[in-house]
């Protein structure tokens, strides 16, 4: 079941957007107009709802959802451009989906500069005058380290693994003990000679072995379905896992301690996920999340395991690059782990 997860997650789960809907209000049909047109339409980002000739139909559509954004050229717009040598343009866009609208309107700002550099030049062209006291057009040129072609799935595979493993561990080891208190086995445990740190230790070993396990699977469906790239040391990621499911495992098993019955730990296992989940880097920046927000990520596993995976993976960062997360990771571990056995009760 993880292995499907990761794969369907990875397919699904995409930080690009695309086909965003879009509306032209074209009060200006000329050649300029009409070249601005095209050129969003050549582009694979926007899909171009309807022509108009109102913008009282355009907010119409916007309010029925039917379009993202509404780009609107005014009646002299090509008149200004050549008697001022520039023009206006209104982009109305939908917000209420952030993500989409920010995205969304900064790809139609990037095509409409690039219509505007393409304008500039055939005017210059045009106007030998103008352009001999215009400046050079300075050309930016881009490189894009670790992921050179922005393929989303070699940024989300690696963290939506880290995810799988981390959850898996903490729901079954938080349902392990109060499941034996439910039936009763517990009871044959707790006559025996052995010591509580021996018990945690037995309930912990079997779920990280499962969780190594379904690692090495995840990395080598990564590998053979994604191709995802892995640049580091995969010694170093399988160091930091056994280390992050010490941890994560440890609170699962603090959790079935507390816990009374199955259910009660399930909840209380969900209420540690969706905050560790939501707040691991996965879908947002922690740098964009605010301070007091950054500062509650700190002692969340998977935050560190989605971040080591990641860096790891794509940079090829080396333990040194990474040394702060395995410091917080094993201070987790202890804490969790001691907690663990001191909350275990048994009786002799």
């Amino acid at each position: 079941m993880p292995i499907v997860q990761l794969i369907l997650l990875s397919f699904a789960a995409s930080n690009e957007v695309k086909d965003v809907k879009l509306a032209v209000v074209n009060h200006n049909p000329s050649s300029y107009s009409r070249l601005l047109i095209e050129k969003i339409q050549y582009s694979d980002r926007f899909i171009l709802v309807d022509m108009l000739h109102a913008h009282k139909q355009a907010d119409e559509m916007m309010q029925a959802g039917e379009i993202d954004i509404i780009l609107e050229i005014p009646p002299d717009f090509e008149r200004n451009f050549h008697r001022y040598r520039s023009g206006q343009l209104q982009v109305l866009v939908n917000a209420i989906n952030g993500q989409q609208a920010t995205v969304g309107a900064s790809y139609l700002a990037s095509v409409i500069q690039s219509f505007n550099q393409e304008l500039k030049q055939d005017v210059n062209a045009a106007m030998p005058i103008v352009k001999t006291t215009t400046g050079s057009v300075i050309q930016i040129e881009s490189a894009n380290w670790f992921n050179r072609d922005l393929n989303y799935k070699y940024f989300m595979v690696p963290g939506i693994l880290a995810q799988l493993v981390t959850i898996l561990s903490i729901l079954l080891t938080a349902i392990n003990v109060v499941r034996e208190r439910e039936i009763g086995t517990i009871e044959q445990i707790n006559v025996t000679p052995i010591k509580k740190w021996q018990f945690i230790m037995g309930k912990l070993i079997p779920f990280m072995v499962i969780g190594l396990f379904l690692m090495v699977v995840g990395l080598t469906a990564g590998k053979l379905i994604f191709d995802v790239p892995m640049e580091g040391n995969l010694g170093t990621v399988f160091a930091f896992c056994v280390l992050n499911l010490s941890a994560v495992l440890g609170l699962g098993l603090l959790i079935s301690n507390l816990a009374d019955t199955q259910q009660q730990a399930t909840f209380i296992t969900f209420f540690f996920v969706i905050i560790f989940v939501l707040m691991s880097g996965l879908f947002t920046p922690i740098e964009s999340m605010p301070m007091w927000a950054q500062y509650l990520t700190i002692p969340n596993p998977v935050a560190h395991f989605v971040h080591v995976m990641r860096s790891v993976l794509l940079k090829g960062s080396g333990f040194a690059d990474i040394a702060w997360n395995f410091q917080i990771i094993v201070i987790l571990s202890i804490i969790f782990n001691a907690l663990a056995v001191s909350t275990y009760k048994k009786v002799n």
